[in-house]
């Protein structure tokens, strides 16, 4: 798993003390525990760029009033298998942990199911609500867009988002999770970089004259993030954030992009449950196959074959018995936030 980090918590631990400062800052215990445990996931997951890491600016929107606490998911309208919801700017990981919820329902019922929603707030970890729906054995598919970070193909200023999208796929040995940005790196990973004052390992973005970097600060200043795929990235940015606008009636990148802070976010959420669209059984076996000739393939010399999820599932392993890597500083900052 690499060299040890400085620090390392047990993840009820991590768990139980975010949930603390949630109830202090008057989340419902249910709803503190939930929205903890999503925080939690993700770094025990290693994806600490959007949990644990991001909990300080969580608590700095919920003082801002960014964030409404209290504020839970209204359904605006419901037309068979598809819903539309209005997140009435409550917590974003809760928000989209419901509207996941009720596209698995949907899903259950006719096999198909599709919920949109609009006025969220960041919803964190993406990853978190591909999980959801294979633990409960759907196909899953959710996409949310962000406020402007990414430049148009050929453009010298951020009109995009990096926009992510997440497919998750069942299976008995590991789901198949990708949880991806359209920018070659997310904005948190490169804030992570930038805190650990390293360059990034590849290209990330463009300076200010358009040459490309790795250096995290200059990509952070202008938030011109790289879009993956290049001209295909940019493309794909685009036509997720007018899904999601359209989808949801809500806002679009460039709407959001005039708020001080990055609300009223427009995301959809898909999912399929196989057994009800005409298969007995998941295919898990056609899954498998696809798995295997993918870890046979040949490599180059020190190279491994993953597929999407798979070092998220071994990092949870790991991390579940050694304890949850964490930041000394922004530990210490989480515990300056408990109850006295």
């Amino acid at each position: 798993m690499g060299a040890e980090p400085a620090m390392r918590v047990p993840f009820a631990e991590l768990q139980q003390t975010l949930e603390k400062v949630l109830l202090r800052y008057g989340f419902s215990a249910e709803r503190a525990s939930l929205c903890a445990t999503l925080f939690a996931k993700a770094s025990l997951d290693g994806v600490a760029s959007h949990g644990l890491n991001r909990f300080p600016l969580f608590l700095k929107l919920v003082e801002e009033g960014y964030i409404k606490v209290a504020a839970e998911p209204k359904l605006l309208g419901s037309f068979g298998p598809f819903e539309r919801w209005d997140g009435q700017f409550g917590p974003g990981p809760l928000n989209a942990w419901h509207a996941m919820e009720r596209a698995i329902s949907l899903a259950q019922k006719s096999g198909l199911g599709c919920v949109a929603l609009r006025n969220t707030n960041h919803w964190m970890r993406a990853g978190n609500y591909g999980w959801q729906a294979v633990e409960a054995g759907c196909i899953g598919i959710c996409f949310t867009n962000t406020k402007p970070n990414m430049p148009a193909w050929g453009g010298s200023e951020p009109v995009l988002g990096n926009n992510p999208l997440v497919v998750a796929i069942p299976r008995k040995k590991g789901p198949i999770v990708l949880d991806m940005a359209l920018s070659q790196f997310s904005y948190g990973k490169i804030s992570s970089y930038l805190c650990k004052g390293e360059q990034l390992p590849y290209e990330g973005g463009f300076g200010e004259n358009g040459e490309l970097t790795k250096d995290p600060g200059k990509i952070l200043e202008k938030e011109l993030g790289l879009p993956v795929g290049l001209w295909k990235g940019a493309g794909f940015s685009l036509v997720l954030d007018i899904l999601a606008a359209v989808l949801a009636d809500g806002d679009a990148t460039h709407e959001i992009g005039r708020q001080e802070e990055e609300t009223g976010i427009s995301q959809v959420f898909l999912c399929f449950d196989i057994r009800k669209l005409g298969i007995e059984e998941y295919p898990e076996e056609k899954v498998e196959t696809i798995i295997q000739n993918l870890k046979a393939s040949a490599t180059f010399e020190g190279s491994k074959v993953h597929y999407p999820g798979e070092q998220s599932l071994a990092a949870r392993q790991h991390n579940l018995q050694h304890g949850v890597p964490v930041d000394r500083e922004i530990w210490q900052e989480v515990l300056a936030h408990l109850p006295s």
